[in-house]
C-alpha cells in the first residue's frame, strides 16, 4: 500500500462520545488507514480531568493540560472537538485552529449555530475543512447527502423530528399511559435525558439543527434569532391521549421552507395523522424528511444522539480528511451564502388543537365559541369532559384553519376570562402526507 500523507490528530474532551472515538479509532486504525490511503496518529489528548478512571489506558506523553495550546503545535494536523458549548474554551479552540490552519472536526451544534457563519468564512479563507456531521442527527448521514450528494437538486423543504429526547418521552407517554413528569424521570434514568433537560425539553436543541440543516439546503447564511421555537413542557398525557383520540400523534418537529422567496423556519410540537410516516418514528429515534426537485420527498431515519452514533459520524468526517478533501463548510462559499427574509410566521395557516381547563357551569362553551367566531376561527370538532376536580372540565377543540396572529389574539381575550382555570394548551396541526 502506497500511503498518500501521515496526519496527526488531538482529541479536546474524553467524556462518552471522546472516550468512544479515541477507542474505536484505536482498534480500527489499520482498516480506517486502508480505505483512506493515508497513516494517523492520536498525537494529543486534553480533558478536563486527566486522573479520572477510565476503562482503558492513555500515555501520559499524549496529554495536554492546556487545549488552547494546540493550536500551535506544528505536530497537529486535525483537531476532533468534543467540549460542547457556544461559548468558553471550546469556541476559542475552534476559532483558534481554524486561524492557525488545523482542520476541525466538532460535534457541537451550538457552537455551529451561534458562530457558524464567521466559522465557515475563517475556514474556507484558509483552505481548512470544518466539519459538523455529527452536530445534527446523530450517526444519520444528513450534512453530508445534502452538500453532496443531493447537490444538483433544489431543495426548498426540510423538516422532521430532530430531538430524541422529546420524541423518546411523548412516544412513551403514549405506550404507558404516564405523565411527563413520570417519563421525564424515566428518560433521565435511561441516559436519553439530561438530569438538566431544559434545552432538550424547550425546543433549543431543534432550534440550532433546523438552523443548520437550512443553511445547508437553501444556501444561506444561518439564521439564529429571531423564529418561532417552542418545546413540549406543557403537554401532558391528557393531551396525547386527546391527540389520539381524534387519529392524531404529538411530535415535536423542526421545519424550514422556502414560501415566495422567504424563509419559514420553526420549531413547535404539532399534531399529525396517525398514519403518516413520521408518526410512526418512535422511541428516542430521529427522521429527517427532505424535498426537492428532481428529487422529490426523500426520509433520513435513525438514533439522533448516543456515542455510537455520534462517533459514527466523527469518523466519517475524519476519513473525508484523510483522503486529502477540503471541502467548504456548508457545500458553497461563504461570498455566495444568500440572506433570506423571514417569513412574517403571523401570517402562518393552519388547524389548531386547544384545551382548555375551564369552570364546570353552564355559557362556558357558548362564550368561547362566541369569542372565536368573533375573531374568524371556526370549530371543526369538539370534547368536553369532566376532571377529577368537579368544579373544572376539559375543553378541548380542534379548529379549522385560521391565520396564526388570530389564533394568539383570540386566545389572549379567553385566558382573560373570569371562567378560565388554567393556561389554554395550544398545539398546531401539520398536515402530514404519508410518501
Amino acid at each position: 500500500m502506497n500511503l498518500r500523507d501521515n496526519y496527526n490528530i488531538a482529541i479536546v474532551g474524553l467524556g462518552n462520545v471522546g472516550s468512544e472515538v479515541y477507542k474505536h479509532l484505536v482498534k480500527n486504525k489499520r482498516s480506517i488507514e486502508i480505505n483512506t490511503n493515508s497513516t494517523f496518529q492520536i498525537k494529543y489528548i486534553s480533558a478536563k480531568t486527566i486522573g479520572k478512571k477510565r476503562s482503558f489506558s492513555i500515555p501520559k506523553k499524549m496529554w495536554v493540560k492546556n487545549p488552547l495550546a494546540l493550536v500551535k503545535k506544528d505536530d497537529v494536523d486535525i483537531i476532533i472537538e468534543l467540549i460542547g458549548g457556544s461559548e468558553g474554551v471550546a469556541k476559542k479552540l475552534v476559532f483558534a485552529a481554524l486561524k492557525n490552519n488545523k482542520h476541525v472536526i466538532t460535534a457541537n451544534k451550538a457552537l455551529i449555530f451561534k458562530h457558524g457563519n464567521e466559522l465557515a468564512k475563517i475556514a474556507e479563507k484558509n483552505s481548512v475543512n470544518l466539519l459538523f456531521e455529527a452536530s445534527v442527527g446523530g450517526g444519520i448521514p444528513i450534512i453530508k447527502s445534502i452538500k453532496e450528494s443531493l447537490v444538483g437538486n433544489k431543495l426548498f423543504h426540510i423538516y422532521g423530528i430532530l430531538n430524541g429526547t422529546t420524541n423518546f418521552i411523548l412516544t412513551e407517554i403514549e405506550r404507558t399511559k404516564k405523565s411527563f413528569k413520570e417519563i421525564l424521570s424515566t428518560a433521565q434514568k435511561l441516559g436519553y435525558a439530561e438530569t438538566n433537560p431544559k434545552l432538550d425539553l424547550n425546543g433549543d436543541d431543534a432550534k440550532s439543527k433546523i438552523a443548520i440543516l437550512s443553511a445547508l439546503c437553501f444556501k444561506n447564511k444561518i439564521i439564529n434569532k429571531s423564529f418561532l421555537t417552542e418545546g413540549i413542557e406543557r403537554i401532558d398525557l391528557e393531551d396525547v391521549e386527546y391527540a389520539h383520540q381524534f387519529k392524531y400523534k404529538i411530535k415535536l418537529l423542526g421545519i424550514s421552507e422556502i414560501i415566495d422567496n422567504k424563509i419559514k423556519q420553526r420549531v413547535h410540537p404539532c399534531l399529525i395523522s396517525k398514519d403518516s410516516d413520521l408518526a410512526k418514528i418512535n422511541g428516542a429515534n430521529n427522521a429527517i424528511m427532505v424535498e426537492g426537485n428532481p428529487v422529490g420527498k426523500i426520509v433520513y431515519q435513525g438514533l439522533g444522539a448516543g456515542k455510537g452514533p455520534t462517533t459514527s459520524s466523527i469518523i466519517s468526517d475524519l476519513n473525508s480528511i484523510l483522503k486529502g478533501n477540503v471541502t467548504l463548510p456548508f457545500g458553497f462559499n461563504y461570498s455566495d451564502a444568500k440572506e433570506f427574509k423571514m417569513f412574517d410566521f403571523d401570517n402562518h395557516v393552519c388547524k389548531f388543537y386547544l384545551r382548555l381547563v375551564v369552570k364546570d357551569k353552564p355559557g362556558v362553551l357558548s362564550k368561547i365559541t362566541s369569542i372565536l367566531s368573533k375573531h374568524k376561527i371556526s370549530i371543526q370538532s369538539v370534547l368536553q369532559e369532566p376532571l377529577d376536580n368537579p368544579k373544572n372540565a376539559n375543553l378541548v377543540i380542534i379548529t379549522h384553519s385560521a391565520r396564526e396572529k388570530d389564533m394568539r389574539f383570540t386566545l389572549n381575550k379567553i385566558s382573560k376570562e373570569k371562567f378560565m382555570a388554567k393556561k389554554i394548551t395550544m398545539i398546531r396541526i401539520r398536515n402530514e402526507k404519508k410518501l
